[in-house]
């Protein structure tokens, strides 16, 4: 029997006797969850993902939930943790036809236990996925490693998870492994999968005839209902069509991605997991994101006292040097990546109009150097009007946050997006493209406004609508309540989530099929 056919019983990791936890239920019965992600804030993220990891976690332990988190040890969390102690000194992880060994070190994301996988040539690299030309030529390898790692790690600890909760690509091929080479394994066997989708647009493709390196059976898994995907394999289309259950971060784009427009290709296969696919929308970590206990801003504030929102508006105008900006007139924020999904080629494009709505213009992000170029040349003829930085810098989006009156968010497709959420919180009136969780989030003209053409134009009459309300005094103040008034916490996300495995461990278990 070849390795790729037969399943991968977990290797007794080498360690003190009685290290790690025990297997059994919780108190009450609630579900075991492992969590596996390339991604954990604030350990190691680069967007959405990132937030969700570390705040979905924790909220579901507030709900009685056993839950664990599996996490690569990258150069960036090793320097954050560097404390940390192994919990397994040694693990056997199977790739490509060979045994890698690595260790697991235990940390905290709050009090969520945290698993560390300590493999040096694989993660300690100074990004997360890339280079600045490109992919890591060896993503699959480092994936894949995760991916079987996560499954070897129950069965050394001697604990049982109920449900294995992946997402995005990076994770796609634990589903195939679970009801393939680990159907044996008593430690994940009967475990539920669920796999959510934060974006499409990542498809995790790789050549065929790398398959090899996952383990997985070509005749098994390697055809138009399984992983192969117009001659590559896909670890999202792995991830979506062998999960007992698929979700997406919020209700719209659960049925976008099954339209050609922003399925992006895979709209057939999220069309046919329609039964099991649901879109629960992300929620906000209001322990991180608060105004009236942000570290970052210049002063505290909140619904009954705003004072302290007006002291932060002049501190950003401070700091952004936008003296050329009346004091009655509104300030535009922009926390974003600066990439066309989030419709910063729009922003570029509009900005000559929106500086001549007498307003002020204060843009932090960084990506692709296109349009990062393009932004520059439509700032540069208006300083005191318009501040551009480049980069990333979590305090200053906190003050953007907090001193700016409007959040602009134009983006061509968002499946949840957590700034607009932010903005409303601090009384910040977010300015977005009706798509996504944008359009689940922002009620038109009243917590915010929405335009729908994907066009410059329809982006600047949607500011000009917010700067007519803005210097409305009776509207505004009413518009400001709604938007801080809204509760997009994480505990009412969670428990969705929570229904979502309950209803799985009701469920028989099978074995490899498309959909379990």
């Amino acid at each position: 029997m070849s390795r790729e056919e037969k399943p991968y019983p977990p290797e007794r990791a080498k360690g003190p006797a009685g290290e790690g936890p025990e297997r059994g239920t919780t108190r009450d019965g609630s579900p075991r969850v492992l969590f596996v992600s390339p991604e954990a804030s604030p350990l190691a993220m680069t967007g959405g993902l990132g937030d969700v990891a570390g705040a979905l976690p924790q909220a579901l332990l507030r709900l009685g939930a056993d839950v664990r988190v599996v996490l690569p040890f990258y150069r960036g969390v090793r320097k954050r943790m560097e404390g940390s102690a192994p919990v397994l000194t040694e693990v056997e992880v199977p790739l490509g036809g060979q045994d890698l060994r690595c260790a697991v070190r235990e940390g905290r994301l709050g009090r969520v236990p945290l698993y560390l996988l300590d493999r040096e040539d694989l993660y300690d690299r100074p990004n997360l996925y890339a280079a600045p030309r490109g992919d890591y030529y060896d993503n699959l390898e480092r994936f894949t490693f995760l991916c079987h790692a996560a499954l070897r790690i129950p069965g050394a600890l001697s604990w049982t998870p109920d449900v294995v909760h992946c997402h995005d690509w990076q994770t796609g091929l634990v589903a195939p492994l679970l009801k393939g080479p680990y159907r044996g394994d008593p430690s994940v066997a009967t475990a539920r999968m669920v796999f959510t989708i934060h974006n499409a647009g990542y498809q995790g493709l790789f050549p065929a005839e790398k398959l090899e390196v996952t383990g997985l059976s070509r005749a098994e898994c390697y055809h138009p209902e399984g992983l192969e995907y117009w001659g590559s394999l896909s670890l999202l289309k792995a991830g979506a069509v062998y999960s007992d259950a698929l979700t997406t971060v919020s209700p719209t784009y659960a049925r976008e991605i099954c339209t050609p427009e922003l399925g992006l290709g895979m709209e057939g296969v999220f069309r046919a997991r329609g039964d099991s696919l649901k879109g629960i929308l992300n929620g906000a970590d209001y322990g991180r994101w608060d105004p009236a206990r942000d570290p970052h801003i210049a002063a505290g504030y909140g619904p009954g006292n705003m004072q302290g929102k007006s002291r932060c508006r002049k501190a950003l105008v401070q700091e952004t040097g936008l003296d050329g900006v009346p004091g009655d007139r509104p300030i535009l924020g922009v926390v974003s990546r600066l990439d066309r999904q989030k419709g910063m080629d729009l922003l570029a494009q509009a900005l000559p109009e929106l500086v001549a709505l007498d307003t002020g213009i204060v843009i932090l992000g960084n990506g692709d150097m296109r349009i990062q170029e393009a932004l520059e040349r439509a700032a540069a003829p208006y300083a005191g009007r318009v501040s551009l930085r480049i980069g990333f810098d979590e305090g200053f989006s906190h003050r953007i946050m907090a001193g700016a009156d409007f959040l602009l968010v134009p983006s061509l497709y968002e499946p949840c997006g957590l700034t607009q959420i932010y903005a409303l919180r601090y009384g910040t009136i977010p300015v977005a493209r009706a798509t996504g969780g944008l359009k689940d989030t922002i009620r038109d003209g009243e917590n915010g406004f929405l335009f729908e053409p994907y066009d410059a134009g329809a982006l600047a009459e949607a500011v000009k609508r917010a700067v007519r309300a803005f210097s409305r005094k009776k509207e505004w103040p009413r518009m400001v309540r709604n938007a801080m008034s809204a509760d997009f916490s994480w505990d009412r996300s969670a428990a969705l989530y929570m229904e979502l495995y309950e209803a799985l461990m009701g469920r028989k278990a099978g074995g490899v099929s498309a959909h379990g």
